[in-house]
């Protein structure tokens, strides 16, 4: 690399510090609202043992003289506290406490081993909330997103039994009501209190009911039906009743209080209720409603919008700082034998070599998109206890992911003894064979830019309670124990994906398809890495979105996983021919975009105890 292409480098390695910098300044000033939202992280013992995680918000009116009203706001299963920055960041500033949870097993709180605990925890954070002299206790109302609101219901149930009843207010978020009791009979669990549903029309989980033949209904009409129907007539049987509407607000007198009912029903997936403007407008509008807001503002001004904005700056900023970063460290003397002078150019290809090029992408996009819904049903993939593996999530992925490597590397042998080695392609002059020592260097390379990068994830979190991120997909800090779980199965199969595929797409798919226009094939191989992933989710949402039903019902969570790699994918392969370009080794770039992505589901998801 030349000294003008360094010093290039080295700039744009200060643009990248430059972005993920303004990304967490202005994430911390949105969520402080300017410095007048206090923000703590707490971390506390529950009375069922095992410690739980959270962000206070704190709104500079609530005091222990004028106690505002609270909310806990909980994220669904395999999520974590950042994917409720809408609601957290709006709610907070329009007055209320707000108390973002980790579910147990999720985030930073402790790793339980059955469902029945995750779905506790929520009530745990009521209490939390409850104690707090600045909160109003007699105005405290909970919401969750899919497990988030089966942890809501469950938090309800909890309520009922005690001595005190903490909970005036319920925003059941992309997640069913408790409709009937044990004998199937209509029933009302909430009570006095407010209830509300935000059920997605395109809900991919729930929202669903039977019609009077037996059949299963579409989400999109779940307001007709029996279910939504007893949830707005306060858990009465709505047999021959008017049929209510959705979005409108009902009221009735129960045990002496005026209580709510209200169904919000947006043309939204399950997913996008986390990005969602008119999600957030629910939420918002159903709190104005039942708690009152101490700083009230119209339900569509909203800034959250501008936080994920910034979010996705300091992404974007990420992955310039490890392609940059690498691309520089090769230049130091001792890693200086890693790196090339000048550039690696594309390999010239026949009409046999096209051929091959274009069929082994062929083939790799078939192969990745018709094993991948197998995989998933037949790997315990979805589990609600400790199962095997302590992620079943990432599981699945890295099982994928590893399959989809193998199938690479088998393309390249048989392209190789077909044909590669018959028209000169040299394994040395690629950067297949590597020498044990410049191995070591690699891997010692890849250790360092991995944790370099993570530092600054790291940096960014302790000082401005921020993260990288953009909708289902963060870049997040973890704990040491996500580390161990990271090990194996996870880092090993995700690097026979990322190791292999980074030889596919540079030592045999890196030509002059494109001609002096480089970033033609590099499109090319980035798109072909994403493919499956696309295939799979436009068979999975055009035929429900045109108003039929999921392709892949039984694998409807695992078809959401495959949102994240829309980036994931086609970025790594970008990043991986930036720095073969620079050092003719293939190795290192999947080393490091192996261990990265690792990293990246091991700590976006949930983890099980396996006692």
């Amino acid at each position: 690399m030349s000294k003008s292409k360094t010093r290039k480098t080295a700039i744009i390695l200060c643009i990248s510090i430059i972005l993920m910098l303004v990304s967490a300044v202005a994430t911390m000033v949105i969520q402080t609202g300017g410095g007048s939202i206090t923000i703590k992280e707490l971390h506390w013992e529950t009375d069922s043992g095992f410690a739980m995680d959270g962000w206070l918000f704190i709104p500079d009116g609530a005091t222990a003289e004028n106690p505002a009203p609270g909310i806990v706001t909980s994220h669904g299963m395999y999520n974590n506290k950042g994917m409720q920055d809408a609601n957290f960041v709006e709610l907070a500033r329009r007055g209320y406490v707000v108390l973002a949870q980790d579910m147990p097993s999720h985030g930073e709180s402790d790793n339980v081993n059955n469902v029945g605990l995750v779905t506790s925890g929520l009530y745990q954070s009521v209490k939390v909330l409850a104690d707090l002299p600045y909160v109003d206790k007699s105005r405290i109302g909970i919401t969750g997103h899919s497990m988030g609101g089966m942890s809501c219901n469950a938090a309800i149930e909890l309520d009922n039994q005690a001595e005190e009843q903490l909970i005036s207010a319920v925003l059941l978020n992309c997640a069913d009501a408790t409709y009937v009791d044990a004998d199937g009979a209509w029933t009302n669990i909430y009570g006095s209190r407010d209830a509300g549903i935000m059920a997605a029309q395109y809900d991919e989980f729930f929202m669903q009911d039977t019609d009077e033949n037996g059949n299963t209904t579409l989400p999109k009409d779940y307001v007709q039906y029996n279910n939504a129907q007893s949830f707005l007539y306060f858990g009465t049987d709505p047999t021959g009743q008017e049929l209510r509407q959705a979005d409108t607000v009902y009221y009735e007198t129960i045990d002496g209080r005026e209580a709510v009912r209200v169904i919000y029903n947006p043309a939204i997936t399950h997913p996008w209720a986390h990005f969602s403007q008119r999600a957030t407008s629910a939420v918002i509008s159903f709190f104005e409603e039942t708690l009152g807001a101490p700083n009230p503002l119209p339900a569509d001004d909203q800034i959250w919008q501008v936080k994920e904005a910034f979010n996705l700056v300091g992404l974007i900023g990420f992955g310039m700082f490890i392609t940059c970063f690498t691309l520089l460290m090769v230049k130091t003397p001792f890693f200086a034998s890693l790196g090339r002078e000048e550039p690696v150019a594309p390999r010239a290809v026949s009409g046999k070599g096209k051929a091959w090029f274009w069929g082994s992408l062929l083939l790799g996009a078939i192969f990745g998109s018709a094993v991948y819904i197998p995989i998933m049903l037949n790997a315990k993939t979805f589990t609600v206890f400790y199962d095997g593996w302590p992620q079943s999530s990432p599981w699945g992925v890295c099982l994928w992911a590893a399959a989809c490597g193998l199938f690479a590397i088998l393309s390249m042998v048989v392209s190789y003894f077909a044909f590669g080695k018959k028209n000169g392609l040299n394994l040395k002059e690629v950067g297949v064979r590597i020498s044990l020592p410049q191995l070591g260097k690699t891997i010692l390379l890849a250790a360092i830019v991995i944790c370099v990068a993570f530092g600054c994830v790291f940096f960014t979190d302790y000082f401005f309670k921020a993260d990288f991120r953009i909708w289902v997909l963060a870049v997040k800090t973890f704990a040491v124990d996500k580390v161990a779980v990271a090990v194996f199965p996870y880092a090993v199969f995700f690097l026979v994906y990322y190791v292999g595929n980074s030889v596919a797409l540079n030592c045999f798919n890196y030509n002059d398809i494109g001609g002096k226009h480089r970033w033609i094939n590099t499109t090319i191989v980035a798109v072909a890495a994403v493919l499956p992933a696309v295939v799979l989710l436009l068979m999975q949402y055009l035929p429900f979105f045109a108003g039929g039903d999921l392709m892949f019902r039984d694998a409807n969570m695992q078809v959401v996983w495959l949102f994240p790699m829309l980036v994931v994918l086609p970025v790594a392969a970008i990043i991986s021919r930036k720095i073969y370009r620079a050092t003719n080794n293939p190795y290192l770039p999947g080393i490091i975009l192996g261990i990265i992505v690792t990293m990246i589901s091991c700590s976006n998801t949930l983890t099980w105890s396996p006692t």
